[in-house]
């Protein structure tokens, strides 16, 4: 039996902080005691390692809900592998992420599935799960829909967005509701009006406007606030519960508002794009704004205040990175004559954990919300909790030993992620991790990368935990 003690740190999770040690035998969380006591000191005496947390914060180690590695799209592919990906997060405190797998046109939910497998084998320094992209709903994938959740992949994402591509009309979209509704699924939507956008689209590049700020104003805040109204009343209509992904609109915030307002089972998430960037960002010159292209798209700095608001009402619940990242040479290039063809995502894997903290210090949410937000709720949204998203006693001992006080400034020339820039270039942030266990393992160490590809696990879900 290998057994870690941590100790002398602030243990926080989403319900508590306490000063305690924490005892890991062969890779999970064994027990909690105070500093100093008796029963601490016996297990220090008899460890096989000890990590001496004092003066940093002992905390979960990040779910992040929405990645995208080795992602199609736009005629290439997202920069980060499932190797490359996976080390980023960890360097950034991230333990366990959820994937999205994509059903191909004309194509079963298995062989989506079966290739993001293959894909993701043995390659992930971190624990692993994968969603299913929903992109030809009829008769056989809406049977598929109950295999996949008896297996564990249960939750499925659909599109009102990209006609022609991910898209799924309101009919399409009822039918999976309906079936998630039986089978104990979550849906996750993307809600944009896609055909309407496409419209607007086909006009600004008709009057010439092709730089990357008109990305965000042909994606109009409201078809942003449309698309998930309607969504939520689909979802009422099937007795399904929802879960809207990427929010950045204050409108469409509202909408999640009034929904969960009347009891209804409906749930969004926001990223760190959305609360730390603007249009002001798509709107920098020499094409600099195709770093910011993501969708749904940058708003206007005012939205930012919504959104954490709704973060600390909890009318939305989860920060996801939606991190799918694509070079400035080569790949956002693509689009320097055509915003339309600008591939659309950001990095962020790597951020997201210290931007989150940084809200913390600058007093936007307490210690505890950041826990929550980015570990507890993530893990019990997709059913990966207790096993993930908390340090408590039969938990996977995904732990990281977190600086509160090292400052940092996020750079393109330090960062991991396999992509030529930072959305937060030159951005001073305060706080910063210095260890990270993987069940038990320590993948970074003392700010060094001792993990390996393999060594991530791919884990079965559970259900959604907070159905009514």
């Amino acid at each position: 039996m290998s057994r870690t003690v941590v100790r002398g740190g602030l243990v926080i999770t989403a319900a508590e902080e306490m000063h305690a040690d924490v005892l890991i035998e062969n890779g999970r969380v064994a027990a909690l005691a105070a500093h100093d006591s008796a029963t601490a000191d016996g297990w220090t005496a008899g460890a096989d390692r000890v990590l001496d947390a004092t003066g940093t914060y002992v905390i979960p180690g990040g779910v992040d809900a929405h990645t995208h590695l080795d992602f199609p799209f736009g005629g290439t592919a997202s920069s980060d592998t499932f190797e490359t990906g996976t080390r980023a997060a960890a360097w950034g405190g991230t333990t366990t992420l959820v994937d999205f797998a994509v059903q191909s046109r004309g194509q079963a939910l298995r062989a989506g599935l079966d290739l993001w497998h293959a894909k993701s084998d043995a390659q992930c320094a971190i624990d692993y799960a994968f969603h299913m992209i929903l992109s030809d709903v009829n008769e056989h994938s809406l049977k598929e829909m109950d295999l996949l959740v008896a297996e564990g992949v249960t939750s499925f994402k659909l599109f009102t967005a990209y006609p022609g591509v991910f898209y799924s009309d309101d009919g399409q979209i009822l039918r999976a509701m309906q079936r998630a509704a039986g089978n104990g699924g979550l849906v996750m939507m993307h809600a944009e009006n896609g055909p309407a956008i496409d419209v607007l689209v086909e006009q600004a590049l008709a009057a010439g406007h092709t730089d990357p700020r008109y990305h965000g104003e042909v994606r109009h805040v409201l078809l942003e606030a449309e698309a998930t109204h309607r969504t939520i009343q689909l979802a009422r209509v099937a007795g399904a519960p929802l879960y809207v992904v990427h929010v950045s609109a204050e409108q469409a915030a509202d909408e999640i508002a009034r929904a969960r307002h009347a009891g209804l089972n409906v749930f969004g998430e926001t990223c760190p794009q959305y609360l730390f960037l603007s249009t002001d960002n798509l709107a920098e010159p020499d094409f600099e704004g195709a770093k910011y292209v993501c969708s749904t798209p940058l708003r206007p700095r005012e939205h930012q205040a919504a959104l954490w608001r709704a973060l600390r009402t909890n009318d939305l619940q989860v920060v996801s990175t939606d991190h799918c990242p694509f070079c400035f040479r080569g790949q956002k290039e693509l689009g320097r004559d055509d915003f339309s063809k600008i591939p659309n995502g950001m990095p962020g894997i790597e951020n997201r954990m210290d931007l989150l903290h940084q809200a913390v210090v600058d007093g936007r949410i307490s210690r505890r919300r950041w826990i929550e937000i980015a570990c507890a709720t993530p893990a019990r949204m997709f059913g990966l909790y207790p096993k993930k998203g908390t340090i408590a006693p039969g938990a996977d001992a995904d732990i990281v030993l977190y600086d509160p006080h090292a400052e940092q400034t996020v750079s393109a020339r330090t960062h991991h992620m396999n992509v030529d820039y930072s959305a937060y270039e030159g951005k001073r942030l305060t706080g910063q991790v210095l260890a990270v266990l993987s069940r038990g393992e320590l993948v970074i160490d003392g700010r060094e990368f001792t993990g390996r590809a393999g060594h991530g696990q791919y884990i079965p879900r559970g259900t959604c935990q907070y159905l009514m």
